[in-house]
């Protein structure tokens, strides 16, 4: 997840950015990856657009010192110009990893779950800074200052932009190009109940999804010895006290070695009113059994039809615990994709001002 902000790069390297997409493009703007001489971390969408970022990238790493310009952007036709179906056009953004560029990659890497807005100049001067969610200065350029909401490096101002505009090149009053590129924390976050089989292959696809992962099993030793970056292991006797400090609007999973546990766990969840998404793994047989239990139990019906049992994509009836894992990410993300699209639209948006 994020190769382009976690990997351990210890060259010169250019970032690339997909800062603007008219029609159909590989990937989406705000998409990146760090290239080096002798090696590329991430995509921007791959094929022959890729390849002609790659070579540009490596072309400003290797011009002398000086002679070439710390930030370009550059229009890529698809069709015309690199002979690819997608047909529309790509606007790409290059920035030399100075110093300033590297202090502010840092510290995005250490506030992955925070969000923050980056802006870089494109034109001029080099100059790049990194805004936290509410627009104050965190930290860019070494003449940037904090003056509450602002950044005072110059003279010339910044449009306000918002969250709803997404990563986007602005120009300010002077004329300057400004690319401004949310990194937004993930949305998503799944507690998943159980380090079994299937527990383990769910977790292992998640580890490249922008998502956050809160793994939860009374047994440490069925535990791996790493994990990937996004996921925190809970290791636990009591895993009932997940279900209590989970963040409002996070997902569930359960799916322990004990249908003993499986009922408690739903039960735990289905009597919090913030929940995302709940999935049960289990058969339709298991469903009518928990159904019935939490009903007695005095559970709002509403609550318990939210429960989704059994888990997966319809047309999907294998067991192996990989294409399980692959049918219920896969139904995981069209969930935290309708929940983005909702919250985008509900959110006011965040209004960054800067003067540069």
């Amino acid at each position: 997840m994020n190769e382009w902000l976690t990997a351990q790069v210890s060259e010169p390297a250019v970032l690339v950015t997909v800062a603007i997409v008219e029609g159909s493009g590989p990937r989406e703007p705000g998409a990146k990856m760090l290239v080096t001489a002798r090696g590329q971390h991430d995509t921007i969408g791959g094929g022959h657009l890729e390849m002609c970022a790659v070579e540009l990238a490596r072309a400003m790493l290797a011009a002398p010192p000086g002679s070439a310009a710390m930030a370009r952007l550059e229009r890529y036709p698809l069709g015309p110009k690199l002979g690819q179906c997608c047909g529309g056009v790509v606007h790409l953004a290059f920035e030399l990893v100075t110093p300033a560029l590297g202090a502010v990659l840092a510290s995005l890497n250490m506030r992955r779950r925070e969000d923050g807005w980056r802006v870089s100049a494109i034109d001029g001067p080099a100059a790049t800074l990194l805004l936290d969610a509410d627009g104050l200065f965190v930290v860019g350029s070494p003449q940037a200052r904090s003056t509450g909401a602002k950044v005072i490096d110059g003279a010339v101002s910044v449009p306000a932009v918002d969250r709803e505009r997404g990563t986007h090149i602005l120009r300010d009053a002077a004329g300057r190009r400004w690319l401004v590129d949310p990194c937004l924390a993930p949305r998503a976050h799944l507690v998943l109940f159980g380090a079994g089989h299937v527990g383990a292959a769910i977790v292992r696809m998640l580890g490249e999804l922008l998502c956050t992962v809160t793994w939860v099993d009374e047994r440490d030793e069925m535990f791996p010895a790493s994990v990937p970056a996004n996921v925190s292991v809970e290791a636990t006797d009591m895993p009932e006290a997940c279900v209590a400090s989970a963040p409002a609007g996070a997902s569930y999973l359960v799916m322990t070695h004990s249908h003993a546990l499986d009922q408690r766990l739903c039960e735990a969840i289905l009597a919090r009113e913030d929940v995302g998404w709940f999935g049960l793994i289990g058969s339709q047989t298991k469903r009518v059994q928990f159904e019935r239990r939490m009903a007695v139990r005095g559970l709002p019906q509403e609550r318990i039809d939210s429960m989704v049992c059994p888990i997966g994509l319809p047309g999907i009836t294998s067991k192996l615990p990989a294409a399980i894992a692959a049918s219920v990410c896969a139904q995981l993300l069209m969930v935290w994709e309708a929940q983005q699209i909702a919250a985008l639209n509900a959110a006011t948006p965040v209004r960054l001002v800067a003067v540069l």
